[in-house]
């Protein structure tokens, strides 16, 4: 059941229990539950039947969240490698009960009654998720699972050899990063003869993911993967001809930009050429580094959630006191940083891989909105509203980092200022690189039977688009179209990256409001953060109050808006 009292108990994660679903059982009580649903007399008979499917749901997801976890924090675990082999075949069976239950709520004679209760969004996303599902292709989701998690786990295995000893993808960052030129092109060098060395096992995977996906959207009755992945992701505001025209502004209004940007790095690093290994090296006297260990990290952190607001502090206590944060790089734990829920707990949970950089700030405040959001919204009722759509999800966590400026001087003292314009920077940086993978994988799903050559190729003449800039040396991995390996979003989460960029638009937004207002501008923040999914995508934007990214003039005005502050610093100075 779920529990109604963390907030008092505060039960720690390492005591959240964890047991493997029986999946025998929950087949008989959502068989149970199905036939008092549709046996129901009344709306109010219904909604209390569905009240107790939706417990078992939670509880089923809880126990996936816990697995997932524990099982990324350290995937040599023997325990949890076995659960999550577990999950990556029975979330698929888990998928047609819910599919089940979203066709039962879809014909109910009383959905107008559940309507009113909930509003129209739950029945948008029931209506594209059931779309998604067919008994016909459990054995290949089961596949395109396990696939991924193969993927996961050659990146979270990586042992790289540098100056005489062993690093981790993450370990190895700091690295790249390294005032001495030299230093960063070996380390760079090492890193991607990793990806060089893996290229055929990653190729072979991600080519095996292609077909499969073809596979099940052609036994969905899909026009391609492409339209599968739309209705996966519930993006009921718009479709993949709605990005053609948003990518190019971004093309035309961005690319620019973030070239101009490079070139002022270049200057500053007194550089005839900028390199790749050059790229994320942004200032001669060096990168602005967080003043402390992850320990301290969190204590500022502590600090400014404390004073920013009483709903960030009551949620910042929470998260220490429960332990619901592993930020810490560790030989063994997956790559990257996320956040999850474990609706049981009521819990969020951050997970990252701090490293020394700025990064470990960037990456705390990130998924620390996200956290915020979903401790926000956790009483909005349904498990579907808890979170909203990935692009809305990801307004929340990079317009925090914009609200985190002010606070900025605790954690890199006298280095704030720098902080602040190389973040900046760094956000117009990702932008074409967001779109060109967006771009790549509507390529690639309109040619399945692309070889890994011409899919490297296809990479390459998108660099050369919106990175045309980059400038990979002899590096022949590069040259040759390798970079995009490096992308875990492209092998496990299909076409969720353009949400970065839609967001981003949307996240500027609210960075230039903070700066003129900054009580409002946390107001309609805290109240989006409320709404959670209960509201379509453009319709949290209309309710936040700012401009939609598809808007004709958006990117413009945006653009123009930062290259204006950009080029009102004297970076030189840095």
């Amino acid at each position: 059941m779920i529990r109604e009292t963390i907030d008092t108990e505060v039960l720690k994660f390492e005591d959240f229990e964890y047991e493997r679903p029986n999946m025998a059982q929950l087949s008989a009580e959502f068989e149970r539950l199905f036939n008092e649903f549709t046996q129901a007399d009344s709306f109010e008979q219904q909604l209390t039947t569905f009240e107790e499917i939706n417990e078992i749901r939670a509880v089923f997801n809880s126990m996936y969240n816990i697995c997932h976890i524990r099982h990324t924090i350290d995937t040599r675990d023997a325990f949890y490698e076995e659960e999550n082999n577990f999950f990556n075949q029975e979330l698929p069976n888990f998928q047609a009960f819910n599919t089940e239950l979203l066709n039962k709520l879809l014909t109910t004679p009383y959905r107008s009654d559940f309507e009113k209760l909930w509003g129209p969004q739950f029945f948008r996303l029931a209506d594209l998720n059931r779309r998604t599902f067919s008994p016909e292709v459990l054995s290949d989701l089961q596949e395109e699972n396990r696939l991924a998690t193969e993927y996961i786990r050659i990146k979270a295995g990586a042992q790289i050899d540098f100056q005489g000893e062993k690093f981790n993808l993450s370990a190895l960052l700091p690295h790249e990063l390294s005032a001495d030129r030299a230093t960063r092109q070996s380390a760079s060098e090492a890193k991607w003869s990793f990806f060089a060395n893996n290229a055929e096992a990653i190729e072979s995977i991600f080519g095996h993911l292609v077909k499969t996906r073809d596979d099940i959207a052609k036994k969905l009755h899909y026009p391609s993967f492409t339209d599968l992945s739309y209705d996966r992701l519930t993006r009921s505001d718009y479709r993949a001809e709605d990005l053609i025209p948003f990518r190019e502004e971004i093309a035309q209004f961005i690319v620019p930009l973030a070239s101009r940007l490079y070139e002022r790095q270049r200057k500053r690093l007194k550089l005839d050429q900028l390199y790749y290994f050059d790229e994320e090296f942004r200032f001669a006297s060096g990168n602005p580094k967080p003043q402390g260990e992850p320990k301290w990290i969190v204590s500022q952190a502590e600090k400014m959630y404390g004073e920013m607001s009483p709903e960030t502090n009551e949620f910042f206590t929470l998260m220490q006191e429960a332990h619901l944060m592993d930020l810490e790089n560790k030989d063994g734990k997956a790559t990257g940083g996320y956040c999850t829920y474990i609706e049981q707990y009521r819990a969020p949970y951050i997970f990252s891989n701090f490293n020394g950089t700025s990064g470990d700030v960037d990456v705390l405040t990130h998924e620390c909105g996200h956290a915020f959001q979903v401790f926000s919204s956790r009483d909005i009722g349904l498990s579907e509203y808890k979170w909203p759509t990935y692009e809305a999800c990801e307004i929340h966590s990079m317009s925090m980092e914009f609200f985190a400026w002010p606070w900025m001087r605790l954690f890199f003292g006298d280095q704030a200022d720098k902080y602040k314009f190389m973040h900046l920077s760094n956000a117009i940086y990702f932008l074409p690189y967001g779109t060109a993978v967006d771009e790549f994988q509507h390529l690639i799903y309109a040619h399945p039977e692309m070889t890994p050559t011409e899919r490297n190729q296809t990479w390459s003449a998108l660099e050369k688009k919106y990175l045309p800039h980059r400038n990979y040396g002899d590096n022949a991995f590069l040259k040759d179209g390798g970079f995009w390996h490096k992308q875990g979003h492209i092998f496990s989460t299909p076409f969720y990256y353009i949400d970065y960029v839609l967001a981003q638009i949307c996240a500027f937004q609210y960075w230039k409001w903070a700066q003129q207002d900054h009580a409002s501008a946390w107001e309609s923040y805290v109240r989006l953060c409320k709404a959670g999914g209960s509201k379509s995508f453009l319709e949290l934007v209309e309710l936040a109050g700012i401009n939609s990214p598809f808007q004709k003039g958006c990117v413009e005005t945006v653009a123009k808006e930062i290259a204006d502050w950009l080029d009102r610093v004297d970076d030189s100075s840095f």
